[in-house]
């Protein structure tokens, strides 16, 4: 099976990773990869794993994500990262202030390039926003997104979950390739991984 490199620095997406694609052959090559200023997290997800390729040579992997607020008009899409340095999650919840529909959800895409074709698998992790910050820290965490955001079916924040609530949500997420890494992986071993 031949070796894929998932460019990327975020500590949760390599955590996802580690889990999602224990089968597949890929190693971490940990580098900042330019964020074109897009709201299109499937051109943002391609743009980086082009990057990506130029940079290693080899067949490789990038997610991009979103966070999308319903009542928000989907704010803030692709710039999550801005939105969290500038406003923060406090900012955030100040917008939602007294707001009734507080329905939002997490949008992944993961790219795969393998130097000639780019495959990109999408997830969604539908939810809600809790009405305050709640919960601790996380290795798994990819944003702090994660003491806001109720996953659906849940009652808490993902940064309230033990690591078995995590888990079991994980391996649900799994069985329905809901998640880009898991579509990507389920699609990998079936064409590309023998």
């Amino acid at each position: 099976m031949e070796e894929i490199i998932f460019v990327t620095h975020n500590k949760g997406k390599i955590a996802s990773a580690k889990k999602a694609l224990e089968n597949v052959n890929f190693k971490i090559f940990e580098y900042d990869l330019e964020e074109p200023r897009s709201d299109d997290i499937k051109y943002i997800s391609e743009v980086k794993v082009k990057e990506a390729y130029n940079l290693v040579k080899k067949p490789c992997i990038s997610i991009d994500s979103g966070f999308f607020i319903e009542e928000l008009n989907g704010f803030p899409r692709a710039f999550v990262n801005y939105t969290l340095d500038t406003i923060g999650i406090e900012g955030i919840l100040k917008l939602m202030e007294d707001k009734k529909n507080r329905n939002c959800y997490f949008g992944e895409c993961l790219s795969y390039y393998d130097g000639k074709e780019i495959y990109q698998f999408m997830g969604k992790h539908e939810g809600t926003l809790s009405e305050q910050i709640l919960g601790n820290d996380t290795a798994d965490k990819w944003s702090d997104l994660w003491y806001v955001f109720v996953p659906k079916g849940y009652e808490k924040t993902l940064a309230q979950m033990t690591d078995e609530e995590r888990e079991e949500r994980r391996q649900r997420k799994r069985e329905e390739c809901s998640d880009s890494l898991s579509a990507f992986a389920k699609w990998y071993l079936e064409n590309e991984g023998c």
